[in-house]
């Protein structure tokens, strides 16, 4: 079966995961963590991406970011993963792959969305048990976004600008947002969107995208529909017959 084409129109916010090969550790110390970021940070100012929101896992990364030219996205993480590969595998005697295949990403309505996926990204350290609270994380956007710690490699979205007509007031309507825990059904569907590769928005978003790049960015339920199976009648030496599977 072909890839899906990778849809990435310029200008509209994306959630990227990308993930070590067999969920293997990508990152066993803060020294990997603090190379990578330095090396998102040159190559998206190359590539002309905007970060908004990022956290680093032991085996994988979260981003969401705004392309604002061709093929900013795939050529950002392409540069950054090939350059982390040979510095993690010079660091420590390994040859081979570290990344599983492409990353994975969905679009996200900004209007809609935008916040409560600034918060899923944030708030990985927290499920995964590590922390208990966001700001503790120090591999994470968290600290910039609702903290004020200088970064150049995060970019404020539009979005969150409208939190607030100061920093400090941003900043405090941004922590009240983690009072709150997110919807598993939410947690649920930003999961699937980016792991389908999918748009995650209203209708009328997912219209407007679909007009755009003409694909239909909603995911369709897995399996046969119900009733595919017609009665055909036996042959005539009775030997049992079956359809090939669909996928």
């Amino acid at each position: 079966m072909p890839r899906k084409p990778r849809i990435s129109p310029i200008g509209i916010l994306q959630h990227v995961i990308a993930r070590g090969n067999n969920r293997q550790v990508c990152f066993t110390s803060e020294d990997d963590m603090a190379f990578y970021v330095s090396c998102l940070k040159d190559y998206s100012t190359k590539h002309n991406l905007q970060i908004h929101a990022w956290v680093l896992m032991t085996n994988h990364i979260h981003l969401l970011c705004t392309p604002l030219s061709e093929n900013a996205i795939s050529k950002t993480m392409q540069d950054v993963g090939r350059l982390y590969v040979v510095y993690f595998n010079k660091t420590y005697g390994r040859s081979g792959t570290l990344w599983e295949g492409r990353y994975k990403s969905s679009l996200v309505q900004s209007e809609a969305y935008l916040l409560s996926v600034y918060r899923y990204i944030e708030l990985n350290p927290v499920r995964a048990g590590m922390i208990e609270d966001p700001a503790d994380y120090s591999f994470s956007s968290y600290q910039i976004n609702a903290l004020g710690r200088q970064s150049d490699l995060c970019t404020p979205h539009q979005e969150y600008l409208t939190l607030g007509n100061t920093q400090e007031a941003r900043q405090h309507n941004y922590r009240a947002l983690f009072e709150y825990e997110l919807d598993h059904k939410l947690i649920d569907n930003i999961r699937k969107t980016t792991n389908q590769g999918m748009a995650i928005g209203n209708e009328a978003f997912i219209t407007q995208i679909k007009k755009l790049t003409g694909y239909n960015m909603t995911s369709k339920s897995r399996g046969r529909p119900k009733g595919w199976r017609k009665k055909r009648p036996c042959k005539p030496d009775c030997v049992n017959t079956s359809f090939k599977n669909q996928t």
